[in-house]
């Protein structure tokens, strides 16, 4: 945690606030914080006020936390696969509850790679090899940019081995 920062800045785990956990869901409210023992803050007044929304941790939106990804789970399997990520609530952000916690989602990678954005390479740019040049295949890649892609067939078949999960 910081020292010598203002206490209206200090990030969250730095803080002990009091909740209102009766509190309803979304409702925008003001807390009273104050540093934990130890930290040190240039306006220290003890408590000061802080703004939050009614929520506990898990519950924050996507762009207010951070997962870990899996790299090794399977997109070609249906259903979709899914893995649980851990994910830790950004620094700014008072929530309620355990700032970190778990997640169930959808894989996305295969190989490292994201089939998605593989998906839409083929699709977009698979007549010059842009599909196989982003997944590392960078003979065939120079194979499809030079042959237009087989004009056309060479394209065809690899979005539907991308989209099938079997290129990637």
């Amino acid at each position: 945690c910081p020292s010598d920062v203002p206490c209206n800045r200090i990030n969250a785990e730095c803080l002990t606030c009091k909740f209102n956990n009766s509190c309803v869901y979304g409702e925008e409210l003001t807390v009273m914080c104050r540093p934990k023992p130890g930290i040190k803050c240039i306006d220290n007044s003890g408590s000061f006020e802080r703004k939050m929304i009614c929520r506990y941790c898990y519950q924050t939106a996507t762009s207010e936390h951070t997962c870990d990804h899996n790299s090794s789970c399977q997109v070609n399997s249906a259903p979709r696969q899914r893995y649980i990520a851990t994910c830790n609530v950004r620094p700014d952000v008072l929530c309620l509850g355990r700032r970190q916690f778990h997640k169930n989602l959808l894989c996305n990678w295969t190989k490292g790679y994201s089939w998605w954005t593989a998906l839409v390479l083929s699709i977009v740019l698979g007549g010059f090899g842009a599909d196989r040049f982003y997944l590392g295949m960078w003979q065939e890649g120079i194979g499809k940019l030079f042959s237009f892609g087989g004009l056309g067939v060479w394209t065809l078949v690899d979005v539907v081995l991308v989209a099938a999960g079997y290129l990637g």
